[in-house]
């Protein structure tokens, strides 16, 4: 498989002497990835094929990768779950690259009009860290944070594999003899023909170029069609190296046009992320807890400890700039401190985890495990699973929507079949004043903001029972506020009870909301909320969890 994790060598660490990788964490990941890499569900049966485990080990593996969240089992089927983000996030916030590269990353795409990357090595790969995308853009050409790239096929490659040593060298050529048409990069095309010993020369020659040069330039080598221009980011030393790329269409720029046209903005960005790399230090101060949650007593041995304790020193990692320390990463977790170590040594040895100094920090490998497909979801991509089990569990419809306007716009739903109810597809619009969902967001507002919504689309009674006075509109949506939810009876259709509560991003703003709607006549209002409201918190917390992972580093997406 393209991309395999190398086992780190070279001696003792903090960690502990070099030993062979193996047991449930490494068991687990080789799990997590092979699902995170498959286009579609993977049935277990598949699973234990394709990474050569026992059935039984994989039922375990999945059974406890469903219960932490990263994984979806569905009957036998298992997909990446949003949380699955969880891990390459922890990357991201232990290297501090949002805050100190994307904002030249931004310019850089804003002066060129056109997709720019930051790389760094995976072993003998590169994978794409960080992008930035011209905003006018609406079709956006680029990689995506997490793809994987073949050294010889981009010109970051060619920019850092210049200091390679034999070891990587030797891993690059196995590679390059296991997988010799790159059908383990799903970013570019698979090659058409086996590469001859000419190719290794010929990166050779490139990696010189690009030596002598300072900048490396590809033209077609990625994909036909694309061109790209590399230079390396200077200062790096001591800690990961790193190129910053911007990649064109041939219908805009030939090779040496695109050079002419980026070469100096692109050396000058480079400067400036060196220069805000080299100024970022590990942070000190409190430690955010990552606490081990034991799931043994609730579901048995088919719940594996040990993987759950190393997936929880991962995570625990991206606690703090610069990552943890040892002793940190055991205070955090509440793990003793031999667990740790050997979950370090673990995750060092399989690649998802690198050691700077006494430090310990998640490596660029954790954004294999899903990130590039898993970012590209939206909102609605996220809560659809969610309303179907809520649907399934309670035996009514239920959907998530937008503030639109004075509007609410549907963006998912999961109906039931009842005698009364709401007929609405995603994309559907009806009016906030009237609807559970509407209130709920509208209590999030301020003041002079709800009422310029109410007058910018006047109540008028859909029912008898329509609320349409400012007053009583006033009440109804501070009492949602108040609340934490609202219910709506009978206002937008006859028979029709609803009720809905927020969904916050990580900031607390609310930017949906999610509802029930059932019949109005079966039981009393009060008889609903006492026995939906609990379900209909819990899955607006589920949806939140997942939010904040996909959107860590990203505006949430409704369109």
């Amino acid at each position: 498989m393209a991309g395999r994790a190398r086992a780190t060598t070279g001696g003792a660490t903090e960690a502990g002497p070099g030993a062979e990788a193996e047991g449930p964490l490494a068991r687990g990941l080789a799990v997590l990835r092979a699902v995170a890499e498959a286009d579609g569900p993977v049935r277990l049966a598949d699973l234990a094929r394709s990474t050569g485990l026992a059935r039984s080990a994989v039922d375990r593996l999945a059974a406890t990768l469903a219960h932490l969240g990263h994984l979806r089992l569905t009957d036998r089927d298992l997909r990446a779950a949003p949380l699955l983000m969880e891990f390459g996030n922890a990357y991201l916030r232990a290297t501090n690259l949002p805050d100190s590269v994307q904002p030249p990353l931004d310019g850089l795409a804003r002066a060129l009009d056109e997709s720019v990357s930051l790389i760094t090595e995976d072993g003998c790969d590169m994978r794409i860290v960080a992008r930035a995308i011209p905003p006018e853009r609406v079709i956006p050409l680029g990689f995506r944070v997490g793809d994987l790239l073949p050294a010889d096929r981009c010109a970051a490659g060619a920019v850092l594999a210049g200091a390679w040593d034999s070891e990587q060298r030797l891993a690059w050529r196995a590679q390059r003899a296991a997988d010799p048409l790159d059908t383990g990069y799903p970013a570019l095309p698979a090659r058409f023909a086996r590469l001859g010993k000419e190719a290794e020369a010929g990166f050779a020659a490139w990696i010189s170029d690009a030596a002598e040069r300072g900048w490396a330039l590809d033209d077609q080598i990625a994909a036909p069609g694309l061109v790209a221009l590399s230079v390396p980011v200077p200062g790096q030393k001591d800690g990961p190296r790193y190129a910053v790329s911007v990649l064109a269409h041939t219908s805009r720029f030939t090779a040496e046009a695109l050079r002419a046209h980026a070469l100096t903005h692109l050396t000058r960005a480079a400067r400036d992320m060196g220069d805000a790399l080299g100024a970022d230090r590990p942070a000190a101060g409190r430690l955010a807890p990552s606490p081990y949650t034991d799931a043994k007593p609730e579901l048995g041995p088919s719940f594996l400890q040990a993987l759950a304790r190393g997936l929880t020193v991962l995570t625990a990692l991206g606690g703090a700039r610069g990552g943890l320390t040892l002793n940190e990463a055991a205070q955090v977790t509440g793990l003793s401190y031999p667990s740790t170590r050997r979950n370090l040594l673990t995750l060092l040895q399989l690649g998802y985890a690198e050691q700077r100094g006494r430090r310990f920090l998640p490596a660029p490998r954790t954004l294999g495990l899903g990130y590039a497909r898993l970012s590209g979801l939206g909102l609605a991509d996220i809560a659809q699973p969610h309303l179907a089990e809520l649907a399934a569990r309670v035996h009514e419809s239920a959907s998530v929507a937008v503030l639109d306007g004075a509007e609410v716009r549907y963006l998912a739903r999961s109906a039931t079949q009842q005698v009364t109810s709401v007929s609405v597809q995603p994309g559907a619009r009806l009016p906030a004043y009237a609807t559970s969902m509407g209130r709920a967001l509208l209590a999030d507002l301020s003041h002079p903001d709800q009422e310029r919504l109410l007058a910018a689309l006047p109540p008028r009674p859909l029912t008898s029972f329509t609320r349409t006075s400012p007053a009583d509109l006033t009440k109804a949506i501070e009492g949602a506020g108040q609340d934490g939810y609202a219910v709506v009876e009978q206002e937008l259709e006859v028979g029709l009870r609803s009720m809905a509560v927020p969904l916050r991003d990580a900031r607390g703003n609310a930017v949906a909301a999610v509802n029930l709607a059932l019949h109005a006549g079966t039981e009393t209002p009060e008889q609903s909320r006492e026995r939906l409201l609990p379900h209909l918190f819990s899955t607006a917390r589920a949806i939140e969890a997942d939010m904040a992972a996909v959107f860590a580093f990203a505006p949430v997406r409704s369109d």
